[in-house]
């Protein structure tokens, strides 16, 4: 049964835009405040927080904290800035993103012509967005909720935090490396920390693992609109997504969810309850909602799953034949001798 997250205070990266303004949304809907991290604020994502700015005209407040998740300093600013607005925080969402955009691509190395990743610096800004802000801001949150006065208590259930992962962390496409090693790594992450949900701690940390999503990062970019732009009727909205994030948060002890193939079922109509606990992965397609299993798993199956990333795969192998990748930078490490060891 799910308890009301009505007086809780979530903080919620990335929500700008995207799944994570239409997780801000829901919370808000349900009396939760929220306080929205992100870099800057689409115009539907600054009306949402104006609406909820006051506690006089809402039950529900909303705060924008200019933030960039790289960047720990900011990271720990959220959780001062939520404790003075809301005095706590009971839900945390660290869901800020990027799908591998030229900036920051294992194909446009540092020193690359489109890459800002400096070869100085040691680091890829995907995995710091995607992966590495994720694993600290699940330190921060679990070092806060150590902190309060009071663990919640079992009719108010626990608290969490709930990650963005990906269908890509099943997949392997060419055409994001970076990508699909963060969304892999994030969610081996969110199983390794299942055992806190417990009596004693009563941390749960889940994921959702979304399909294509009808959001900015796509719509906005031609590159990617390509891949997908012949199943669009095939995409998962981001609102569909916000609320398999809710049931994950709101206390509910079950949710149903697709069965598979080795259940009995056809993987599209045969459904089946499983615990909400933590650990547990949710993988959302079209109208469908599938437990991704940590061993044999099936994998995605369901409309919305995949992008069509063939015509992408050939030219990229067509860059590696012809020494193009990066600016012919990785041609260039590739005739580096290296001597016999």
């Amino acid at each position: 049964m799910a308890t009301s997250l009505a007086g809780k205070s979530a903080i919620v990266t990335g929500a700008g835009s995207g799944i994570n303004l239409a997780f801000a949304r829901l919370l808000l809907g349900k009396q939760c405040n929220v306080l929205f991290a992100d870099l800057a604020l689409r115009p539907e994502a600054k009306e949402v927080v104006d609406t909820h700015s006051s506690a006089s005209h809402s039950p529900a407040r909303a705060v924008f904290q200019e933030t960039d998740v790289r960047e720990w300093p900011q990271l720990e600013r959220m959780f001062h800035t939520a404790i003075k607005e809301f005095g706590g925080v009971d839900i945390v969402c660290p869901g800020a993103g990027i799908y591998e955009p030229p900036f920051s691509s294992f194909w446009h190395p540092p020193s690359s012509a489109l890459s800002r990743d400096s070869p100085t610096s040691s680091r890829y800004a995907s995995l710091d967005i995607n992966l590495v802000h994720p694993i600290r801001t699940t330190q921060l949150a679990i070092a806060h909720f150590l902190s309060r006065p009071c663990s919640p208590s079992s009719s108010s259930g626990p608290f969490s935090i709930i990650h963005v992962s990906s269908i890509a962390a099943q997949l392997s496409p060419l055409l994001a490396p970076l990508y699909n090693a963060s969304k892999h790594g994030l969610s081996g992450f969110v199983r390794t920390l299942a055992r806190l949900d417990n009596p004693e701690q009563r941390i749960r940390v889940t994921a959702v693992a979304p399909g294509v999503i009808d959001t900015p990062l796509w719509r906005d970019n031609p590159e990617k609109l390509r891949l997908v732009d012949e199943a669009q009727g095939d995409w998962v909205s981001a609102e569909e997504v916000a609320e398999v994030m809710g049931s994950l948060v709101d206390g509910t002890d079950e949710v149903e969810v697709v069965s598979s193939t080795a259940e009995g079922g056809d993987g599209k109509g045969g459904t089946k309850k499983v615990k909400v606990e933590g650990g547990l992965i949710l993988e959302v397609s079209k109208s469908r909602v599938r437990k991704v299993e940590q061993f044999n798993d099936e994998g995605p199956k369901g409309a919305g799953d995949m992008v069509g990333t063939r015509i992408v795969d050939e030219e990229i192998m067509g860059m590696l034949k012809s020494g193009e990748v990066g600016n012919a930078a990785v041609a260039k490490v590739a005739r580096i001798s290296v001597p016999a060891i």
